[in-house]
């Protein structure tokens, strides 16, 4: 049932998202900056890809090894494309998307309930301060453990298995990231947060499903601080009725 509900809450967040001039807004500069940094260190990267490249294997001579030096070549391209992305994704993550995202967290949470919930006025220095230092973990354990099972996978014969297993904790990971704004914002400790994500994994993995998808997974992740708002709306709606 959460699974479900986790599916449904992502989808309604994105109507929301796109219904709202706000929001719309904030997810397609959010969508653009992500964009922008991952050319600038794939630009930067590959300018200084033959000289990577040298300090691996200098070009040998030998036309039998050519071939091999080629396909290394080819495979580092790829592999130095692959990490400045995932570079640039944490950098405009940490200094320029979890500011966007709360801001879409507290525009959702105006129009809900018609205000924001938060302990105490911060200003804007101190509050993007807290933010980054919010952010850090949430984006560098998640890498850490998706490249801990994936390394495990090379060198253990379970690799199929442990690659399904690696997408789930990301997109676990990617999901909790936009449903843990609000108690963030909220000063709610770290520990308690990640208690709460344990207990409520199967949501957040059907939260995460919409980002497997491509093309689909860079509009829902665009806009899913939004979903992930209105998931913690709806928990805390539900215990004041019980």
């Amino acid at each position: 049932m959460k699974l479900l509900t986790g599916i449904a809450c992502n989808l309604k967040g994105l109507k929301l998202g796109i219904r709202t001039p706000k929001l719309l807004a904030l997810g397609l500069i959010r969508f653009a900056v992500v964009i922008l940094f991952t050319v600038a260190f794939a630009f930067f990267i590959l300018a200084y890809y033959q000289e990577i490249l040298s300090l691996i294997w200098v070009r040998p001579e030998s036309l039998w090894v050519l071939w091999l030096w080629h396909l290394l070549s080819w495979l580092l391209s790829l592999l130095l494309v692959g990490l400045s992305s995932l570079l640039a994704y944490i950098v405009a993550q940490i200094f320029f998307g979890v500011f966007i995202m709360d801001t879409m967290s507290r525009i959702t949470e105006q129009i809900v309930t018609g205000g924001v919930k938060q302990p105490e006025k911060m200003p804007v220095l101190k509050l993007f301060i807290f933010l980054i230092k919010q952010e850090i973990p949430r984006a560098i354990i998640p890498i850490l453990i998706t490249f801990m099972i994936m390394a495990l996978g090379w060198l253990t014969p379970l690799g199929p298995i442990l690659a399904i297993l690696a997408s789930v904790v990301a997109v676990i990971f990617l999901a909790w990231d936009n449903t843990d704004l609000r108690p963030a914002r909220q000063l709610e400790s770290f520990k308690n947060r990640f208690k709460f994500l344990l207990k409520n994994l199967l949501f957040h993995i059907g939260f995460g499903l919409w980002f497997l998808i491509p093309v689909l997974n860079i509009i829902f992740i665009s806009f899913a601080p939004v979903g992930g708002t209105l998931f913690h709306l709806d928990t805390e709606d539900s215990k004041h009725k019980e």
